[in-house]
């Protein structure tokens, strides 16, 4: 089966005020002043309409779920001035489930002001035959290729699964004699006198809510939009503790969709700064939900955020080292600084 034709979504910032205001951070003239836990929600939702696209063109009633979010690169920040253009594709296609890249721009404006993009996002969704107890997942028609721009779209999906799977893998890795010697000067400067680093224990953060009708996605399950802007708020409220100016996204590095939430749980979100560069702070934070009936306490998503510390001109701004203590502490600091390390690989490569 071919690949279907873009699905384009323009939100109309520049032409709604009252959507530009339900969008905007702080009613203030602020450099990326847009609520990014909205345009989660928008990217989820338009994630999932483009899948069905695909699948039910061979299987009519079918759903989509979404399993995970690998990657969220912010480039440019957004305007909350100028319209948002969402562009969805699938990019490819596996057995059960599918991958759904989105590019966000701001088109050129009337005033003359030049096209941005602004992120490049990549969904996997699940297609399943049903919603409820008896669902199974459906398998998918194969692809076929209609051009070369499909081709490569196909091949770095593939390239980006094998490097989570590489990532994933090098999570077990025990330290080089660098990371090794990182760590233990981290340990060793908490044993000198007159010591006051920022503890990793000290920036945890706790927030709680429950699920409402309102929320109801698919019938009885929670939109995982909502879940993930909430993720995305406490972890912004959690990077404050350690970025001494203002925290702005510039990753969603991953989010993983564990099991549904059902309508009437109870969820917490316990968020945790494990990392900072030079200029960046790594969250993380995991959903736990709580069964209506008190009997089930199970954690329902995985989410991890990159912010860069920013001053009002949005230039990055310095930002105090985290001292992991614990060895669970460690084990997060470390794979936060691996997948920093792997970033700026990348952003060099780039630019040769």
């Amino acid at each position: 089966m071919a690949l279907p034709d873009d699905r384009v979504l323009t939100l109309p910032l520049g032409s709604d005020p009252s959507l530009r205001r339900r969008f905007m951070l702080l009613d203030e003239d602020l450099p990326a002043n847009v609520r990014f836990g909205l345009i989660l929600e928008v990217l989820d939702k338009l994630a999932e309409e483009c899948a069905l696209d695909y699948v039910r063109r061979a299987h009519p009633q079918a759903r989509v779920v979404t399993a995970a979010i690998d990657n969220i690169y912010v480039r440019s920040a957004a305007d909350v001035n100028r319209d948002l253009v969402f562009r969805a594709r699938v990019n490819f296609v596996g057995r059960t489930s599918l991958e759904v890249g989105i590019r966000v721009e701001h088109a050129a404006g009337p005033d003359g002001s030049p096209p941005a993009h602004i992120a490049s996002c990549y969904f996997t969704m699940v297609a399943r035959s049903t919603t409820g107890a008896g669902a199974e997942s459906l398998i998918l028609p194969a692809f076929e290729s209609s051009d070369a721009l499909a081709v490569r779209r196909w091949e770095r999906a593939i390239a980006r699964r094998e490097g989570y799977r590489q990532q994933l893998h090098q999570a077990q890795e025990p330290p080089s004699r660098e990371e090794y010697s990182l760590l233990m000067a981290l340990h060793a400067a908490q044993d000198k006198p007159g010591f006051q680093g920022l503890m990793a224990g000290d920036c945890v953060t706790s927030g709680w809510e429950r699920t409402y009708p309102e929320h109801e996605n698919v019938p009885t399950k929670i939109f995982g939009g909502h879940l993930i802007r909430q993720a995305y708020e406490q972890s912004a409220i959690c990077a404050e503790q350690v970025a001494p100016h203002r925290p702005v996204i510039v990753a969603v590095n991953r989010i993983n969709f564990v099991q549904p939430v059902r309508m009437g749980d109870k969820l917490q979100f316990l968020s945790r700064a494990v990392y900072s560069g030079s200029t960046s702070v790594c969250v993380e934070t995991d959903i736990i939900r709580v069964s209506r009936d008190r009997t089930q306490t199970n954690l329902s998503n995985s989410c991890i955020f990159t912010f860069a510390n920013v001053d009002d001109e949005l230039r990055p701004q310095p930002v105090p080292p985290i001292y992991p203590t614990t060895y669970a502490e460690d084990a997060r600091y470390l794979a936060a600084h691996r997948r920093h390390a792997t970033r700026l690989a990348w952003k060099a490569s780039r630019k040769r």
